[in-house]
């Protein structure tokens, strides 16, 4: 059974950072995709970046890019969010997520066939 397990999530004034991490467990697939979404209140949820495992190849939502990084410690089956630049509208609850098989698109969710309980993650003006 996969389990997904996010951390890192908490306040922090507008341009500060922060770095989420996603620990995985019981993942037996060789190649698959992980994702981070969020969730802000009264929205719908979207994706944020994503990780193929097969040639670490990684995308980001537009509203990210250039601020946040996602990566993968195999050693340690962690998945990272490093968000940098934080700004207000950044305030929603981040979830990741694991896709196997890993196509269909980085964004569609019903592709992902395990989810984390969530992190929030508010930033202050």
């Amino acid at each position: 059974q996969v389990q997904l397990v996010e951390s890192g999530g908490g306040s922090v004034q507008a341009g500060g950072s922060l770095r989420l991490s996603c620990a995985a467990s019981g993942i037996t697939y060789r190649n698959y995709r992980m994702g981070w979404f969020r969730q802000a209140p009264g929205k719908e949820r979207e994706g944020v970046a994503a990780f193929y495992t097969d040639g670490g190849i990684t995308y980001y939502a537009d509203s990210v890019k250039g601020r946040f990084t996602i990566s993968q410690d195999n050693a340690k089956n962690t998945l990272y969010l490093q968000m940098n630049s934080l700004k207000p509208e950044d305030t929603a609850m981040y979830y990741c997520a694991i896709a196997f098989p890993p196509y269909g698109g980085s964004w569609r969710e019903e592709k992902y066939n395990y989810w984390g309980q969530g992190t929030q993650v508010t930033v202050s003006s």
